[in-house]
């Protein structure tokens, strides 16, 4: 289980939402740069960075911005928000970027995901953001018929790296991870899913334990860290205690 700190860019800043509304947000940082540093030195392994502005337009805001986070710190980075094309997910990780998540573009292109998987094998990410069960694209804004579950089944076998599953109600909002869903998620398909929306406890993350199993391998967590809600080094702590006691039990 690796837990992974969110950071989240907004006109230059880093921000959180809540339930991924724009006119909801709280300025945690004017200085995203120095942030990913600090979470860097707390012992992250690896950093969620959305673009929110990019998610919105459509086409990166802050892509300078996101080049200057990978190439100043060591662990690597996953990125999301308005990246659309093959050229866009080509860019970042060219520059430095481990790994590219597509949501929106891959509920309209799917020719794109198998196309960035066979160029790219293993650095790109389904992103599937759901409110009550429904998927969410363009930043959020508008929600699909598709039920996140038949999308997950969709792009089974084409070589994601993982699947960030978000309950978008619940992020931002610290009121705890939902489970049952996630857990839906990891039992539908054989790709790797990382946990993410309403994380507001460090006993979820020791909860988490149960659904490593099913194939949840890490979980983003966002708010809870800026609030100080969540210590950062104990929770990887905790993460890496499970990982040791699965080595014991020989899993």
């Amino acid at each position: 289980m690796i837990v992974i700190p969110a950071i989240d860019l907004k006109e230059g800043r880093c921000v959180r939402l809540s339930q991924g509304r724009m006119d909801q947000e709280s300025v945690y940082s004017e200085d995203p740069v120095g942030m990913a540093r600090h979470w860097e030195s707390k012992g992250a392994e690896r950093l969620h960075v959305v673009d929110l502005n990019g998610a919105v337009t459509g086409k990166p805001f802050h892509r300078s911005l996101i080049e200057e986070i990978a190439k100043s710190i060591r662990i690597p980075i996953e990125v999301g928000g308005g990246i659309r094309d093959l050229e866009t997910i080509e860019s970042y990780l060219a520059s430095g970027v481990g790994w590219v998540i597509l949501g929106t573009a891959a509920l309209s292109n799917r020719h794109l995901v198998m196309e960035a998987c066979r160029r790219f094998p293993k650095r790109v990410i389904l992103g599937i953001d759901s409110r009550r069960g429904k998927v969410a694209i363009q930043g959020w804004n508008e929600v699909v018929s598709s039920e996140a579950i038949d999308v997950a089944r969709q792009f089974e076998g084409t070589g994601l790296s993982a699947i960030i599953f978000t309950d978008i109600e619940r992020d931002g909002m610290e009121t705890g991870l939902n489970f049952e869903y996630t857990k839906a998620i990891a039992q539908t398909t054989s790709i790797p899913v990382i946990a993410s929306g309403g994380v507001s406890r460090i006993e979820e993350i020791e909860r988490l334990r149960e659904l490593e199993p099913e194939g949840v391998i890490g979980v983003i967590v966002g708010r809870s860290l800026y609030t100080g809600k969540i210590d950062l080094e104990e929770a990887i702590r905790i993460a890496k205690i499970q990982e040791s006691e699965a080595r014991r039990e020989g899993r």
